[in-house]
């Protein structure tokens, strides 16, 4: 959903589902977290975060602008790399001390709204201290939850698929939108028999995108209690994968592992692959081809599934200080010279004030910019569906167990038996 620094690039979409197995989280709607404040009126309020070293870089900068504007809050920093940051949050929230405001994604919304550690922010609406106009493409309503404002979007980014230009090039492949899935598998073996490489790099332990799929097809991965779709559904999915690989089509899953933390699709062992379309930029650093961004294939020519995603800023409910949190809040996801500072590292901005103060030089960034826009333009985005609390753990389950298959450890029946038993017991938490 970045433009993260290279090393999270590479890992944050597959460490996405990390597991979470926290308990005593239950804290109090009591203010109780944060700093006194200093004698003078001064406050200090906790900011966390993950990403890479660029990434702090940047956030560093857009708090000096911050605390220049406003002279009594002082922001304290820290950030780690995405599963580091959740174990550290996930101690300080059991100890009842979170941080008063910090990076947040739509799998988290419900669990930790379920502890009682997230603050409502549509008091803060309402008391005029963070604005939710202006923001692009309904993107202001990412972070309701049953009617709470639980967290504000700072960047929006959809499903694509990445390919090798001249890879699709010499197959004769022009993807365009509302090209469907049999279209995109007669592309697949164009790419096999023309350029010697698998034509995807086996997307089926993507959740997100097997999500689409769903949506295509009426279904959802998650409803608001749970999974949307059956054993028998998911049983076709990996069915699928499995005789992609041995048919060539999809790149063998022990290669794909071995080249890691590099892509298959820079390692020239597929023509493309599936993942969040601000990602993009990893494959420019890696790899030695010209990269683009292609449609999502659909199941009627028309209907995608799709929706922005976004990364975003929650706050705690034990927060002494909800003025403060929500003026900086307000500040990142409105300022103009923010977005000029952050670029598209955390997605697209998110308001239209400060998509319009960034005009990208980079010619990913701009392909980037340019895909959000034809989504918009050609009226595929729908509303993003509910997690349920637990669907973190879902998803790493998701991921893990398709590996699993993709390496011979498991069958197709056995891997979607462990699934729907894994998830069972997160989701029943």
């Amino acid at each position: 959903m970045q433009r993260n620094g290279n090393v999270e690039r590479r890992t944050i979409l597959k460490a996405a589902g990390a597991s979470l197995a926290v308990t005593g989280l239950g804290a109090t709607a009591t203010a109780c977290g944060g700093d006194s404040g200093a004698g003078d009126g001064t406050v200090t309020i906790r900011y966390s975060w993950w990403g890479a070293e660029d990434r702090a870089e940047r956030i560093n900068k857009t708090i000096a602008l911050f605390e220049k504007k406003y002279p009594k809050i002082k922001v304290k920093t820290d950030f780690q790399q995405y599963s580091d940051f959740w174990k550290k949050f996930n101690t300080q929230a059991s100890g009842g001390n979170p941080p008063d405001v910090f990076q947040n994604a739509i799998g988290f919304l419900r669990k930790y709204d379920a502890k009682n550690v997230l603050l409502d922010l549509s008091g803060q609406v309402e008391a005029g201290n963070l604005s939710m106009d202006g923001f692009r493409a309904g993107l202001e309503k990412f972070g309701e939850i049953d009617g709470k404002l639980l967290g504000v979007p700072v960047g929006s980014n959809s499903m694509a698929l990445v390919i090798d230009k001249p890879v699709y090039t010499r197959a004769g492949v022009t993807p365009e939108q509302g090209w469907t899935w049999d279209d995109f598998d007669r592309a697949m073996t164009s790419i096999r028999d023309r350029s010697g490489r698998a034509g995807d790099s086996g997307m089926y332990g993507v959740m997100y995108l097997y999500d689409l799929y769903l949506r295509q097809n009426g279904k959802a991965f998650f409803t608001e209690e749970g999974l949307g779709f059956t054993e028998a559904d998911l049983t076709r999915w990996w069915t699928k994968a499995e005789k992609g690989v041995k048919s060539g089509l999809v790149a063998d899953p022990k290669k794909v592992v071995q080249v890691k933390p590099k892509s298959a699709v820079a390692a020239e062992l597929a023509g493309g692959e599936f993942t969040w379309d601000n990602f993009t930029v990893r494959y420019t650093s890696e790899g030695k081809s010209e990269y683009g961004i292609a449609p999502i294939p659909t199941t009627d020519g028309r209907a995608t599934g799709q929706y922005l995603g976004s990364l975003m800023l929650s706050a705690s409910k034990r927060t002494r200080h909800p003025k403060e949190v929500a003026q900086f809040i307000d500040f990142m996801v409105h300022d103009p010279e923010v977005a000029r500072i952050m670029g598209y590292d955390r997605g697209v901005p998110a308001t239209q004030v400060q998509y319009d103060a960034y005009r990208p030089a980079d010619p990913v960034d701009k392909a980037i910019a340019a895909y959000e826009e034809s989504l918009v333009k050609a009226g595929v985005l729908q509303p993003i569906t509910p997690h349920p609390n637990g669907a973190d753990i879902c998803e790493a389950a998701f991921l893990r167990i398709a590996e699993e298959m993709g390496l011979g450890k498991r069958s197709v029946d056995d891997a979607v038996e462990q699934f729907f038993n894994e998830s069972k017991t997160a989701l029943a938490g």
